[in-house]
């Protein structure tokens, strides 16, 4: 079931979601799915998208427009798709992640990448799902980003496997094997690994499913270029 959206909240007084604001909007607009507090979406920002979030737990931190539902329900629902000309999705990783398996059993979580993908596939506008580097067995990772690319004091893997449309792009080495110089991930460190991926805004706890907005902003940009020259041609 689809609620009303909420509209934008103001998080106090936050350097990183300000600076996405600032960013004048490109005309398009993003869909974003187990959109957590929004660490993917202040990337999309920076590049320039409306970006409205959707995910089944409430979001008080999520900076912009956000529906209050079932992702995988949303993505069956043509009507409201229609107002959207792209879609990132980001299904949880726990089923998937090693750490799961560190600390419980990942049998103990659901799928909901294997379900997103099918529900993608019948998509005619560009989509972006991302997940954890031990997803690559169901994933193509189209890119597989680093926070070390991007100048982030963290080691933070991701991918990202692209859909109706496609894009190349260089980017420096991945430099976290043995660096020191890295905020380590853990428990004791939360908050600072938050700060360090660029998700000052959300809480300690919220920062442990995030990605820096660098990834999508990366990302969003070449996203952006496509669907203008989709337009043009």
């Amino acid at each position: 079931m689809i609620t009303t959206p909420r509209a934008a909240v103001a998080v106090a007084v936050d350097v990183s979601v300000s600076a996405a604001l600032a960013v004048p909007v490109n005309g398009m607009r993003l869909l974003d799915l187990f959109c957590c507090a929004g660490g993917a979406a202040v990337g999309y920002r920076l590049a320039g998208f409306e970006v409205t979030g959707v995910d089944i737990r409430p979001q008080p931190r999520y900076p912009f427009t956000f529906v209050q539902a079932d992702a995988l329900e949303v993505l069956g629902d043509p009507v409201f798709l229609a107002g959207f000309d792209a879609v990132h999705a980001s299904p949880t990783c726990q089923r998937k992640a090693r750490v799961t398996a560190w600390r419980g059993n990942r049998d103990d979580h659901p799928d909901t990448l294997s379900p997103t993908l099918r529900a993608l596939e019948h998509l005619s506008v560009p989509w972006v799902v991302e997940n954890v580097p031990e997803a690559a067995d169901q994933l193509t990772p189209d890119y597989l980003l680093c926070g070390t690319q991007f100048g982030l004091r963290v080691r933070r893997h991701r991918i990202f496997q692209v859909g109706n449309w496609s894009s190349y792009s260089l980017l420096p080495p991945c430099r976290c094997y043995r660096n020191r110089d890295l905020v380590p991930f853990g428990h004791k460190h939360e908050r600072a690994f938050a700060d360090a991926m660029g998700c000052t805004w959300m809480t300690n706890i919220e920062g442990r499913q995030a990605i820096p907005p660098a990834y999508t902003r990366h990302i969003g940009n070449a996203l952006a270029h496509a669907l203008t020259e989709r337009k043009v041609a």
